[in-house]
């Protein structure tokens, strides 16, 4: 990077230019910064070698530390750098779609929210979505984490938070680590559960989304709700 005309290094090209002027490797480069003792490699082909690795920025996101570890240039300290800067900008996508996309009016409103927070899950979490009378989110409430069954996902858990904030209705959200977003047996025998249940309590069940890695299935869009 010293080799580097002075105006084209990422630093220098963040100050000068801002953020959006910088290619997906150049943004890596900053946060792995310097290289270490033990690697010759410099930043940008660390980062280079990052992208070919695990493919592109959701690839790296879903890597274990172990994984990105076993690169040659990433201490465990870069690897734990690497994993708190892609989670801060999954966040940040979050709560620019809760700041300025409060209502949620289509299944597509959901799944923008939900989608960069839960596509890369190594496990199931089951979530439920507080609404108000206008469909404005009022929050998100995990209910359970690991394999979906009846017996976690109790309609008396599910509606204990929706109940105790005066939510008007809900939506479900939970995640398909496989990627596949295809409704299991079990997803279907839940939804229909907490249906029912919803309405003997009087807070409707509107959609149950779940959420794969690049797609997403709504039981609502496809009349199973």
């Amino acid at each position: 990077m010293k080799e580097w005309p002075e105006n084209e290094r990422p630093r220098e090209r963040l100050k000068r230019y801002g953020p959006e002027s910088l290619s997906e490797a150049q943004l890596l480069s900053i946060i792995v910064g310097t290289s270490t003792s033990s690697s010759r490699k410099t930043s940008m082909d660390i980062s280079t070698n990052l992208l070919k690795a695990f493919g592109n920025l959701q690839g790296i996101e879903a890597a274990s530390v172990t994984e990105l570890v076993a690169l040659d240039g990433i201490t465990e300290s870069k690897a734990l750098q690497l994993k708190g800067a892609l989670e801060l900008g999954k966040r940040v996508i979050a709560e620019k779609h809760s700041l300025y996309g409060k209502n949620f009016s289509t299944s597509e409103d959901v799944s923008k929210y939900f989608q960069p927070l839960m596509c890369n899950l190594s496990k199931e979490v089951f979530k439920i979505v507080l609404l108000n009378s206008q469909n404005r989110m009022m929050k998100d409430v995990t209910i359970s984490e690991g394999s979906l069954t009846a017996s976690v996902v109790h309609p008396r858990e599910v509606f204990k938070p929706a109940i105790r904030e005066s939510a008007a209705s809900i939506i479900l959200v939970h995640n398909h680590p496989s990627g596949d977003v295809e409704p299991s047996r079990n997803d279907k025998e839940i939804t229909k559960k907490l249906v029912s249940a919803g309405e003997i309590i009087g807070i409707g069940v509107l959609d149950h989304i779940i959420i794969g890695k690049s797609a997403y299935f709504s039981f609502c869009d496809s009349n199973l709700i």
